[in-house]
């Protein structure tokens, strides 16, 4: 029974809409003349066109109710508030250009360089490389059900996707490019300046900042990720989890480990700043991360506690890449309260740290259920070609460990 509301909910982006099949949207094509290029006129799998023309999210979580509407905590309780409502052709849009080198400044970089599909909408990197191999500072979040988000970047300094998207965009560290740069690229392309007028019919004329971000926006809300072996278990398929697995769920919500008191389900994310005193790798400054936004001296070393949905495709781990591996990251936080803590500095810890104290075989478990949160079911597909007619950015990543020099050190993410 669950399986088949599974595949029901799945299918939904079919309901009424013309087209490709849904199945367009997950496996590559043939590359296609410039003049080929069209919008797809269906939603995303997961996703169901309405009577108005917009694509709204369906999910079995929307069968659940949850405490004030916030959408944490619990196993069964429907997800938090989130964005939906674009058209398929602005989502459709979205996709070509996040895939496009057009927005950086010299033609090199896509925002899929540091967001990989198949790296975890992550890179793979301990810090990300920009324009002409500038370090960023951090890794790069996964873009995963960021749909449901309210902050953004690690140190929560954007409130929206577009701002957040805006930030790369233009960051000299990142992408390289400025507002004019870009429109001038895109309006003097013929083929983006069709595909733009399909996707705003009402906002005729050169294209502008706001429909790139708006586009950019409604893609990233169409990378939903919540039908894990996790999520059947949830909805009430016992067997999509292992015994082994099962116990590193009782790990994971015990008030031994408290894992879930801040990523909690179902998006295993609070997105609340948290100081656990997470090390830098060596030879880098100590990040002071949301302090340097919000100016509180309490948020030293504060980032936003990430979502640890498809955690296994996106190592290395934390805000600077510490963590070669799931296991290392867990021993740190098992090694006990401050334990990383650079000598002679004062960090207000956050309260959930303590001293675990779990045995092997406990951390162990908790891994292997990790792995239970991986879902890429909805991957978005990479087109074969883009509208500019620049060859794809290149999606490589250096082994987790190799890094620039710390003088080389630039924008923070």
């Amino acid at each position: 029974m669950i399986r088949a509301l599974v595949l029901l909910i799945a299918a939904a982006g079919t309901a009424g809409a013309t087209g490709p099949a849904p199945d367009d949207f997950l496996k590559p094509t043939a590359a296609a003349s410039t003049a080929d290029f069209v919008l797809n006129s269906s939603c995303p799998p997961g996703f169901e066109k309405t009577g108005a023309g917009v694509c709204e999210l369906r999910t079995l979580y929307q069968f659940y109710d949850s405490l004030g509407n916030y959408g944490l905590g619990g196993t069964r309780t429907s997800l938090p508030p989130h964005r939906d409502g674009f058209t398929p052709y602005q989502i459709d849009l979205g996709r070509y250009l996040f895939f496009d080198p057009v927005l950086s400044g010299d033609g090199t970089l896509s925002c899929a360089s540091c967001h990989d599909p198949a790296r975890g909408l992550s890179d793979g990197r301990a810090r990300s490389i920009g324009i002409n191999g500038a370090d960023t500072g951090r890794a790069a979040p996964t873009l995963w059900n960021v749909a449901f988000l309210k902050r953004f970047f690690w140190d929560s300094r954007a409130s929206s996707l577009e701002e957040q998207a805006a930030g790369p965009l233009y960051s000299p560290k990142e992408m390289g490019s400025t507002p004019a740069r870009m429109l001038e690229s895109l309006n003097g392309n013929t083929i983006y300046r069709r595909l733009f007028e399909q996707a705003f019919p009402d906002q005729r004329g050169p294209i502008t900042e706001q429909q790139v971000l708006t586009a950019l926006a409604a893609f990233e809300t169409s990378l939903v990720s919540l039908n894990s072996r996790y999520d059947r278990y949830v909805h009430g398929y016992h067997d999509a989890l292992s015994e082994r697995e099962i116990e590193g769920l009782n790990v994971f919500r015990s008030f031994v480990a408290r894992c879930s008191e801040c990523h909690m389900p179902p998006l295993f994310t609070n997105e609340q700043i948290a100081v656990i005193g997470m090390p830098e790798p060596e030879g880098q400054p100590f990040d002071i991360g949301a302090e340097a936004i919000l100016g509180s001296p309490k948020l030293k070393g504060g980032f936003k506690v990430p979502t640890l949905r498809n955690i296994t495709r996106t190592a290395p781990y934390s805000h600077s890449g510490a963590f070669a591996d799931l296991r290392g990251a867990v021993e740190f936080y098992n090694k006990g309260r401050g334990n990383a803590v650079p000598k002679g500095m004062q960090l207000y810890l956050h309260w959930h740290i303590s001293d675990p104290k779990l045995t092997d075989t406990e951390i162990d478990r908790l891994v292997e259920f990790l792995d239970a949160l991986t879902d890429e079911t909805f991957m978005p597909r990479t087109p074969a070609r883009v509208p500019s007619g620049l060859p794809l950015a290149p999606i490589t990543a250096e082994p987790a460990f190799t890094r620039l020099a710390p003088t080389q050190q630039g924008e923070r993410r």
